[in-house]
Order: C-alpha cells, then sequence, then structure tokens
C-alpha cells in the first residue's frame, strides 16, 4: 500500500516537475484544487479494494504535503506576478 502511493505520488511529482517553470508556479498558486483533484482521481480510479484505496490515500497525502512545502520553498505565481518563496526562482 504505502509502495503504490509512493509511486502513484512520483508519477504526478514528475508530471509537475515536466511542466514549465511559470506553469507550474502558477499550478502552485492553486495547490489545494491540486491537492483535492489528486485525491479524487487516485481514489476513484483505486476504488474497489483496500489496498488500492490506501494506495490513494497515501498519494493524496504525500501530494498535499509537496505542495505545500513547494509553494513555501519556491512560491507561486499569479497572472504576471511572481511571489517568490524563500528560494527565487528565473522567471
Amino acid at each position: 500500500m504505502l509502495t503504490t502511493g509512493f509511486m502513484i505520488f512520483l508519477g504526478v511529482a514528475l508530471i509537475l516537475a515536466k511542466l514549465p517553470r511559470r506553469t507550474m508556479l502558477r499550478v502552485l498558486k492553486h495547490d489545494l484544487a491540486l491537492d483535492i483533484a489528486v485525491s479524487l482521481i487516485t481514489l476513484m480510479i483505486h476504488w474497489g479494494t483496500f489496498s488500492g484505496v490506501m494506495a490513494a490515500t497515501v498519494a493524496g497525502l504525500l501530494t498535499s504535503l509537496a505542495t505545500s512545502g513547494l509553494k513555501r520553498l519556491i512560491g507561486y505565481a499569479d497572472a504576471d506576478n511572481y511571489y517568490p518563496g524563500r528560494v527565487r526562482l528565473d522567471v
């Protein structure tokens, strides 16, 4: 369950990392919406078994931790404005 949840999270993290930098920062502005979407989609996909639901829950929790941490670390973008976190990116 933990391994499957981590692999699901890793897939979402890699997709987020492959986005263009400004798009990634715009997505991080809506971190709660991303967390809810990932949790709901993985729950719908893995519904039916206890291990599937637990894997989806782990993936949702890890995604929530990662998006909150990234928003504080690198910041977020709103339209044309960039609000840096502790690390400032060149955008």
